[in-house]
């Protein structure tokens, strides 16, 4: 028996905020946009650098965790399945939409960035700061 895979692991940086709405059922949606950029040499030493845009779209907790703590410009990581959707609008046009379908976000970046990025005032920092020195001290009685 033969089973398939469609598996998709990203790293990159967001595009613009999650939005979240909601369906008509009352579950949650967030999409947002993740840019993956890469470089490479030609043969003549020519430098090159080429960024994939992906649409991201998590459902369910993850959709609130998503809007909750991700901003602008942060890195993340992202694992999901590839979804293509296919519509006709009003006029009937046909439209095509591939992206990425959530189960796994991990938020990247140093601790400090993302403080920033959650807006969080120099008190969070330091409190936060205070509680791992205090468990570090607890995990090493030495």
């Amino acid at each position: 028996m033969s089973r398939g895979l469609n598996k998709v692991q990203i790293i990159g940086h967001l595009g613009r905020d999650p939005e979240m709405r909601y369906t008509p059922s009352g579950r949650p949606v967030t999409t947002f946009t993740v840019a993956v950029s890469r470089s490479w040499n030609t043969v003549d030493g020519e430098r090159h650098n080429e960024t994939e845009w992906f649409n991201i779209v998590a459902w369910g907790n993850l959709a609130e965790i998503c809007k909750q703590y991700l901003n602008k410009g942060q890195q993340v990581y992202i694992e999901g399945r590839l979804q293509t959707r296919r519509w006709d609008d009003k006029e009937g046009t046909k439209h095509t939409s591939v992206e990425v379908v959530a189960n796994e976000m991990m938020m990247l970046g140093e601790r400090n960035e993302r403080r920033e990025q959650n807006h969080q005032g120099p008190q969070a920092d330091i409190a936060a700061d205070e509680n791992e020195i205090s468990t570090n001290e607890d995990e090493f009685p030495f």
